[in-house]
């Protein structure tokens, strides 16, 4: 059965979320939802994940679940928010967010008693599990490389890659992050190469090379022929030369430091301190 896929675009982040739905039955995923940030005043809004929210409640939708495909560095995650809104939902992402959150505990100075466990989420995926979207079955794919716990969702004929992949265009996401291999990122998507080519892919983010309008939906057919990156007849060694180099350029991302500080807590807001203010933490000289 094929689910329907409706993209939101997040412009300030260039991320995409999406709402994968069975029509059948009515049972829908949110996939990677954004929570909007002003880094200037460390405000945040729900302006993004509300449109996400009034599209499940206009269309009559039950929300299953809220589906991470890793710890984001680029924007705040909305799944705590919309899973406040969303009683039925169970918010997920991979089994792997245990290893960034040993990995950042120590950078943000979190102390013991922040839980590495992945307890903050509903559900930690194993590689290779299996869930259902009202009748259509969903099938969790590790692709370890740009982070440690990045996953791929797919959900009956869709492809739901997080960073791993961009349009073709943009070829394949850093792996220059704690936790990040480019080796390692090869070998996933060369795993995800093994799919059918007409699978619909969906990335998480696109950023309009030479100026086109922003795209989110390609097919695997079209990544193996023309990534600019992994296309077909690229070998490992050459990946990893190319990425290694390019990552070498690359600044880091804007939000990475109170991204990742949300983001490993499922997207909630750290506690309130005893003025009733929250804190974001900037560690100085260590990324």
């Amino acid at each position: 059965m094929t689910p329907t896929v409706q993209p939101f675009f997040h412009a300030d982040s260039s991320t995409w979320t999406y709402v994968v739905a069975d029509p059948a039955s009515g049972e829908a995923a949110i996939v990677d939802p954004v929570l909007d940030f002003d880094p200037k005043a460390a405000r945040t809004s729900t302006t993004s994940a509300g449109a996400v929210l009034a599209h499940v409640r206009g269309h009559g939708l039950r929300v299953a679940w809220i589906l991470e495909t890793h710890a984001h560095a680029d924007h705040l995650s909305a799944g705590h928010w919309l899973r406040q809104h969303l009683p039925d939902a169970r918010l997920a992402i991979g089994e792997g967010i245990r290893q960034v959150q040993k990995t950042f505990r120590p950078i943000f100075n979190l102390g013991e008693h922040f839980p590495v466990d992945g307890s903050q989420f509903d559900h930690l995926f194993a590689d290779d599990e299996r869930f259902m979207v009202g009748g259509i079955q969903a099938r969790v794919i590790a692709v370890p490389g740009h982070t440690s716990d990045s996953v791929a969702y797919l959900i009956g004929d869709a492809l739901f890659v997080g960073d791993s992949l961009f349009m073709p265009d943009g070829g394949t996401a850093r792996c220059d992050f704690p936790g990040g291999d480019a080796a390692t990122l090869y070998r996933s998507i060369q795993r995800l190469y093994t799919l059918s080519d007409d699978t619909r892919v969906f990335v998480c983010h696109d950023y309009a090379p030479g100026g086109r309008e922003v795209r989110c939906q390609t097919t695997l057919g079209e990544q193996k022929r023309g990534n600019i990156h992994i296309r077909e007849g690229v070998s490992e060694a050459e990946f990893v030369a190319m990425r290694t180099a390019r990552d070498a350029t690359l600044a880091m991302p804007t939000l990475i430091l109170p991204a990742v500080q949300v983001n490993i807590r499922a997207g909630a807001l750290p506690p309130p301190e005893d003025n009733g203010v929250r804190y974001l933490k900037l560690p100085i000289d260590r990324l």
